[in-house]
Formats: structure tokens, sequence, C-alpha cells
């Protein structure tokens, strides 16, 4: 047989030993297409583990650490080879009251592994080269310790978890061997609703590395705020009964913990003091706002009076001070989850979607070039603005005068109004606004001659005096007009079908398939837009009160809740104030006898004005009066 020549045969060579090589199915990637990762992982085939993760913490006293239950969720493929990012949703709910609007909770094999993940997140984007973490908040399901109610333990739990996803912290398997995260970038985003969204910004604040974005929904940032305004307690001992509430163990185990919740909360005075500073995440003392590393997408709704929107407000603006960048959605419905708001899933599942990509895989899909604020104007509309509240939105003082009347000149000096303090319903302070009664004191415009969309948050600024120390304030700011909103109070503004749609990929026991839903609407004469309240005691500090002198004259300012909504043309805006609200607070009424300086009382409504001021930098954007609205003076139809 003739030898080949040698470059033949070095050819053959190359192509044995290449072929084998070749033969073998490399390991999927992850994928990006269209600015967006691509579903090229096995949902039924990934990693389902559980680890313990040992905190710094021991919040049941009994001598050890405190370790978190963490439950995974990863591509088959993630290790040493294919490093994937985190996505955590931290709970005390999976279970008890469950996760989502169709409260799902864990379910487990009998090795004790997870089956169901509750949501959608990992059917969603486990495919797509991402790990999903559902960890039990110490002192819940699985985990060890007792709640604290947004305090350290709450904190440190979670914040535990990010620094073992980085090499920082030790975790455990079930047989006590050690369990390396060595499938993780350590790129990790924290997300969820209500109490999960507030671990999310309690983390956040602790500025720990490796946290790279967080999506706060209907989150709390201060407590304080979650359960007092400037003084007035919304409900006594709450702390203590939630700790219960969402701990399934025997009762006794952390009774201690929520007995000195209870004497510690100040339910005495209702002032901020340590117990609330350990639970402010905004200027607090286990983190604050200037410690936040990771970008912000919160969302929101502005007739939630559970997480009141105050929470999102002071957090959104405290952000927007320091640069942090962020994005938001705000509807208007109650305490709902934008995977619920009608018409808006794909877009919210979309959205996120593009918002992780970004932060965590790098992805350069221009959602950071997008307008910021996405803001729902009617049960049906929606408006996108590079800014919340909307931008050149302009403080306009409204005045109360003698006769009733809400203007924009002051009353003349002497004119007051006089009401006493008395427990009653907002339904109750809003009823026949032309009727004088002795619990309110009520003010109205004329017919408004063109939409006005109120956008941030008002301010209600008084002088006053009491015939006694005390007296507890509400303020309601109103429209008054028939019209179809969204009915926020029946069933939080939404009604779930029976029809389902699916996001993301299934197993026969985890499904990513969720009930669709309708928003509810009521045609009613009025709406209570914008509520505020305060303990006239605490009006120059939320931390000591300052009790009012019988006889003399006080000045007491304070916000109120924030909104975005338009007031529309034909309709009155009110202003009522009144004392001891029933729907809202747990305060008994002070019975004072409140008497308004009205000359120098007013409101501040942050008004949307139009394009005139559209054109002007918003550092010389003034109001002048009426005629820069081109509205007819006070004493015209308009007022």
């Amino acid at each position: 047989m003739s030898q080949l020549p040698s470059a033949l045969a070095a050819a053959v060579l190359v192509l044995a030993i290449a072929t084998p090589a070749q033969a073998v199915t490399a390991d999927p990637q992850v994928t990006v297409a269209n600015g967006r990762t691509q579903p090229v992982f096995s949902y039924a085939d990934a990693v389902r583990e559980h680890v313990y993760v040992e905190s710094s913490v021991d919040g049941d006293g009994d001598g050890a650490l405190d370790r978190v239950r963490v439950d995974i969720i990863r591509p088959k493929e993630s290790g040493p080879r294919l490093k994937v990012p985190v996505i955590i949703d931290e709970s005390p709910y999976y279970d008890n009251s469950g996760r989502g609007n169709e409260g799902e909770r864990k379910v487990y094999d009998a090795a004790g592994n997870i089956t169901k993940f509750p949501l959608f997140y990992d059917n969603y984007f486990v495919p797509r080269g991402y790990a999903v973490l559902n960890v039990d908040m110490l002192g819940t399901t699985k985990s060890a310790g007792c709640p604290d109610i947004g305090g350290k333990s709450d904190v440190l739990g979670g914040k535990a978890v990010i620094d073992w996803l980085n090499g920082r912290a030790t975790a455990y398997r079930e047989d006590g061997s050690p369990a390396l995260a060595d499938w993780t970038t350590g790129k990790s985003a924290m997300i969820g609703k209500s109490y999960d969204g507030t671990l999310a910004n309690a983390v956040a604040a602790t500025g720990v590395k490796g946290l790279e974005t967080i999506v706060p929904i209907s989150a709390i940032s201060s407590w304080y705020k979650y359960q007092r305004s400037n003084g007035v307690i919304y409900n006594y001992d709450y702390a203590s009964w939630l700790a219960n509430y969402v701990d399934t163990d025997p009762e006794a185990k952390c009774a201690a913990v929520r007995a000195k919740m209870d004497a510690e909360d100040g339910d005495d005075t209702g002032n901020y003091n340590a117990f609330w500073a350990e639970r402010d995440y905004i200027q607090g003392l286990l983190g604050d706002v200037s410690k936040v590393r990771a970008s912000v997408f919160v969302a929101h709704t502005a007739n939630d009076l559970n997480v009141k929107p105050d929470n999102f407000s002071a957090w959104w603006k405290a952000l927007a001070e320091r640069g942090v960048p962020r994005k938001i959605w705000l509807g208007q419905y109650q305490h709902v989850d934008p995977f619920d708001f009608e018409g808006r899933r794909d877009l919210w599942v979309d959205t996120l979607h593009r918002w992780f990509d970004y932060w965590l895989h790098g992805v350069r899909n221009g959602i950071m070039n997008e307008p910021r604020a996405d803001v729902q104007l009617s049960p049906t509309t929606w408006t996108t603005q590079r800014d919340w509240p909307a931008p050149f939105a302009t403080k306009v003082p409204f005045r109360p005068g003698a006769d009733g009347s809400l203007g924009l000149l002051p009353a003349a000096k002497g004119a007051t109004a006089t009401f006493t303090d008395v427990l009653q319903s907002e339904e109750a302070m809003v009823a026949d606004l032309g009727t004088a009664k002795p619990g309110r004191a009520a003010f109205t415009t004329g017919a408004l001659p063109l939409d006005l969309r109120l956008s941030g948050t008002p301010t209600i600024d008084l002088r006053l005096t009491a015939d006694r120390p005390a007296a507890n304030l509400t303020a309601l700011l109103v429209d008054l007009g028939e019209d179809t909103r969204v009915d926020w109070r029946r069933g939080a503004g939404i009604t779930t079908l029976a029809e389902e749609d699916c996001h993301g990929e299934s197993t026969a026991l985890d499904d990513g398939c969720y009930r669709k839903t309708v928003t509810n609407v009521a045609t009613r004469p009025l709406e209570i837009v914008a509520r505020g309240w305060i303990d006239a005691q605490n009006r120059d500090s939320l931390s000591e009160q300052s009790p009012l002198t019988p006889g003399q004259y006080a000045k007491v300012k304070w916000d109120t809740l924030p909104h975005d909504y338009t007031f529309k043309k034909g309709h009155r805006l009110a202003l009522v104030i009144a004392g001891t609200d029933a729907n809202y607070s747990g305060d008994p009424a002070t019975g004072a006898n409140v008497t308004l300086d009205l000359s120098k009382s007013r409101v501040l409504v942050p008004l949307v004005l139009g394009t005139p001021l559209g054109d002007l930098p918003k550092d010389k954007v003034k109001f002048h009066g009426p005629q820069q609205l081109n509205l007819p003076e006070p004493e015209n139809s308009f007022f």
C-alpha cells in the first residue's frame, strides 16, 4: 500500500482526533435574542434542592445562630462551568396565607424538597438562565428563630442569603454537610409583594454587596409609616399580632419576643422611637437609603390603604435624591400586584424580564433609556412619563373661605371655622358637604372649568387653636362629581376570572398558569382622593409630643397620602377637616373643640397645569394665581 502524502495524513489525523469531541453535545448556554434571554434550559429537569444558611442572629434565644431555609430551583447545567444569577422571593407567608392572588403555598416531596414554587418566577425565569430562590423569613415556615416584624432578625436573615451566594456566609444541607453556591455569579435580585417586598427594601438598605436590584411591590419602607401617621395610631399592638400570625410554630416559642414588641412599640404615645427606627429603611438603625447599592423597580397602587402609598413615595423621593437607578409602576387599585392589573400582565412580565436581564445578565436592551414611570390615570388609561410625580407638577395653594368656599385667595382676617374632634367614619365626614355639621369643617370650589391632574403629595397647612391639649386631625381631599372609577373597595379593585393564561414552562406539580382578572369599576357621586392624619401634639416632632395650649393658636402642617388623580372639568374639589377617622385610626377621639384661622390656613395641591408650564424648566415654574390657569377670579363660577 502506497504511503499517503504527508499533508493528507496530517488531515486524517486531525479529523480522527476531532471527531469524538465534536460528537459530544455542548451544554446549553444563556442565549440572548431581541434584547431578552431565551428559554433554552429545561424547567422539568431543573435542580430542585434546599439549604440552610446560617445567619448572624439568635432571635429565639436558644443559644444557636438562626438558620434560614432556602429552597432553590436552577438549570441542571448550572455549576462551576455555567454560573447563573439569582432571583429571590423571601417571605413569611409560604405556609399560612400563601403568595399571589391565588394564595399559593409551597409543596414538598417526601424528602423535604420543594415540588411547587409559588408564583410564576420559577416557571418563567429558570428556562432563561436564572436560579430562583424561595426563602423562608426567619421565624417562619421551615426557618429557625422568631419573626421580628421588620427588625434585626428579618433584615439580617435575608442579608445572610446574599452573603452566602457571594461566599461570605455558610450554608448546610439537611445532613449537616456544607453547601457551596458554586453555581451562581453572586448577582442577585429580590422581589415580592407586601412583606416580601419590604424585606427587599430592608436588605437593600444594608448596602450588602451582590444585591444588584430589587423589585418592591406594595412594600413598606418605614414600619412607623405602616402603623402610624404623625402620631395617630392605626392599630394597637400590631407588630406582635402579625408576628404571631406568620409564625406557625407553637405560640410559646416566641411569646417573649412578642411581649418585648408590645413593651417597646410606644403605643401609649404613638411617637417614633428606637423600636420604629430599627424598622426604618430610609433613615434607620440597621440600614438606610444612603447605603443602597441596588437599582430599584417600585410597583405600588395609589389606593393601597394596607401598605399606604406614603411608603413608596418617601422611599422613591429618597432614592431620587441619591441618584439611585430606578423605575416605577403606579396603579389605582388597592393592595394588588401588577401581575393582576387588567390588560397589563404580559407587559409586566416582559418589563420585569428586561429589567432582570439588564441588571443581572448585563443585556443592553435599552430599558434604562425608556420613560421611568408608568402611571394609571383611569380604569382603562395609562400614561408613561419620564418620572413621578409628573414633571412640572406645581403645588397650588387652595384656601378655605368663611362661606364654605375653597379658592385661591385667603379669607378675610378674623374668619374662622370650628368643629369637634369626634370619632366618625370617612363616609360621615363627606356626607352632605353643603350642610354644616359639628364634626367637620368643609370647603368646596365651584365647577372646575378644565381637568386638573393631581400628581404627588398634597400638604395641609393650618393655623388652629383647641380647648384641650390634644386633638386628632383628619384631612380629606374630595372629588365631587359623578364618574366611573376603579372600585378599589371591592376585591381590592379586581375580580378573578376562571380563565387562565400561562407564563413560563410547567410540570404536572408546578404550572405557570394563573387566572386572569378584570378591573372592578363603580359609578359614584364622589371620591376621597387624598387622606392625611396627625395628632396635633406631634406637629413639631414625631418623637416628642408638644401639647396644645388651650386658647393659643399653633401652626399644624402635614402631608396627606400621595396620589395621581384627575379632577374632571365640571366637578368640584372639596377639602374636609375633621377629627378622629374611624376607618383608619385605632385612637379614641379627644372631644376637643378646634377653631381654624381661615386667613392663615390652606391646602397645597400638586397640579399638572398643562402645556403653558410644560415648556419651562422645573426650577422656573411658579404659580402666580388664577390668571396663569386662565381661570375666573374666586368670586366667580370656578370658586
